[in-house]
């Protein structure tokens, strides 16, 4: 039991420490990166997310894929101009403005903390 235990707070860790860095990523490109406009691509055979082009401050111009998937609420169409924040040191650090995936992130955390508290119960228990 004392495994299973591990497990669950190894896990736990794990999911903790990606929604915590996702959280942080957002945060920090969203606050201290440039933003600018990008076009929407069409989304490329055997891709999942079309590409975001924009021309960054310096000039170059730069093709990433989108960071979000494309959803029926909220879809990317090719043509498109969106808002972005990228990272100056880093251009292929993209967040897309107003589709962060803020929720997502924060789900990670809480299931992580959830089990991290789980695998300490059983730890206490057995």
């Amino acid at each position: 039991m004392a495994v299973w235990a591990a497990f669950t707070v190894v896990g736990g860790l794990v999911a903790l420490l990606a929604g915590a860095y996702g959280l942080d990523r957002t945060r920090r490109v969203t606050e201290a990166g440039v933003w600018a406009e990008a076009l929407v691509k069409a989304v490329r055979q055997g891709a999942d997310r079309p590409a975001l082009q924009f021309e960054t401050a310096d000039g170059q111009v730069v093709e990433v894929p989108s960071p979000v998937p494309v959803s029926r609420r909220r879809p990317l169409r090719a043509g498109q101009r969106v808002p972005i924040a990228y990272d100056a040191d880093d251009p292929r650090e993209v967040v897309l403005l107003g589709r962060e995936r803020r929720g997502l992130d924060w789900t990670f955390v809480g299931a992580g903390a959830g089990l991290v508290l789980a695998g300490l119960v059983l730890v206490v228990v057995v």
